[in-house]
């Protein structure tokens, strides 16, 4: 696959420098077409003010035997804010989060930070993969390796991958949109010149989340380009103009599509709610406390993945405090939760499809959502859906190996 040799690489490495939050843009490229390498660096200001925090936080009361059942049980809290102040090594995980390549371009007036992680296998396929909220670049950091050195992790060479990983704007290491309607539509459209920066003119896209919605638009915008796109979060309605749409769905996937349903209720979506509606209200208490903002961001991993209740069971307390951190060192609280805000007021983002680009859906069964394959194929050019045995919305960092495994095979017929 062509790489143009206008990558840039010149320049000293990027640091989140200043009295600016982490992230910030400080020392990233400006309006041009370069390629930065950028390092986390996180002042030292920034962690100092985040012990002070985690010292003096004052936790709610709770009733008695509620556990999480009216939100984040104060029992794990406290012991997740101990740990976070007296144990936790941000500059240990900062390390390890710079072992692979990071970069920033500036893209239509937004410094985007984005990992661009090469094989050295020349023939590798490029793949983006986007994430969504309330997750990270950090969830994919299990299955980097893997995909780039599949010989290092035994596999096939034959199944390499040229990865870019990017932050959405509003999250992470990216800036933060200026003005109002900056949804998924604009999102799309600077990874797709991002993938255009990079010399790919063919390339795959995986995603979850609104890395899912992300992605379906990237297809049906950048059809030329596209080659195919993995999902790990199908959305679609029922077909329309058909009168019974749960004609001819098999029994089991039927289950699994009532279970969701029962499940993806106003009990669990009242964050999505606040987040649609008044994104500002919450951003100041998101980004005050980092106690509320670990509270908010880990419910939801407990809430969605496939864990029967015990949130670490499948997630280190390293791995998910990571997470979060990537909100409270760019203070992107209130910026990432504006997304949902932006899809609630927009147009709708899916309007033009996905193109028609072959499309695999792996269906988890903790996720969110689960609609039927007949849905799915009237809707993309489906070629692959796998009904997953376990794992849920985070499925990279849940279930890697099973993720792995349906990216490669889907993949190999499109090389």
């Amino acid at each position: 696959m062509r790489l143009l040799p206008v990558l840039m690489l010149l320049g000293f490495a990027a640091a989140c420098g200043g009295g600016e939050p982490a992230g910030s843009g400080a020392g990233a490229p400006d309006a041009s077409d370069a390629v930065v390498p950028f390092t986390i660096d996180v002042p030292h200001a920034v962690l100092d003010d985040l012990q002070a925090r985690l010292r003096d936080a004052r936790f709610p009361d709770q009733l008695e035997g509620a556990g999480w059942t009216y939100g984040s049980d104060l029992d794990y809290m406290r012991e997740l804010v101990a740990y976070w102040r007296d144990e936790y090594d941000w500059q240990e995980q900062e390390r390890a989060l710079n072992r692979f390549d990071h970069f920033k371009t500036n893209i239509d007036g937004l410094d985007i930070h984005f990992i661009h992680q090469r094989s050295a296998n020349p023939d590798a396929l490029p793949v983006m993969i986007i994430h969504g909220w309330p997750g990270s670049f950090v969830e994919f950091h299990k299955i980097i390796d893997p995909l780039t050195d599949p010989t290092g992790h035994g596999g096939d060479p034959a199944d390499a991958f040229h990865l870019v990983i990017p932050s959405i704007p509003g999250f992470g290491f990216s800036d933060k949109p200026g003005e109002a309607g900056y949804g998924p539509l604009q999102m799309a459209e600077i990874f797709a010149k991002l993938m255009a920066r990079l010399g790919y003119d063919r390339y795959g896209l995986q995603g979850g989340d609104y890395g899912s919605m992300i992605s379906r638009i990237m297809g049906g915008i950048d059809q030329e380009h596209v080659a195919g796109i993995h999902l790990n979060l199908c959305s679609v309605p029922p077909p329309p103009g058909v009168e019974d749409p749960l004609a001819g769905v098999p029994p089991e996937e039927l289950e699994l599509m009532r279970d969701r349903q029962a499940f993806w209720t106003d009990e669990e979506r009242g964050y999505s709610a606040i987040q649609s509606t008044k994104p500002q209200t919450i951003g100041y208490v998101l980004h005050d406390s980092p106690v509320g903002q670990a509270a908010w961001i880990i419910e939801k991993f407990r809430a969605l993945s496939d864990v029967d209740g015990d949130v670490e069971s499948k997630f280190t307390k390293d791995e998910l405090l990571t997470n979060v951190m990537i909100y409270w060192v760019t203070g992107t609280a209130t910026s990432s939760a504006r997304i949902y805000y932006e899809v609630t007021h927009g147009p709708n983002p899916l309007s033009g499809g996905a193109g028609d680009a072959p499309l695999a859906c792996a269906g988890f069964p903790k996720e969110i959502s689960f609609p039927p394959t007949l849905w799915l194929e009237a809707a993309y050019n489906l070629t692959q859906r796998t009904i997953m045995p376990r794992g849920g919305h985070f499925a990279a960092m849940e279930e890697p190996e099973l993720l792995l495994e349906d990216v490669r095979t889907f993949f190999r017929t499109l090389r």
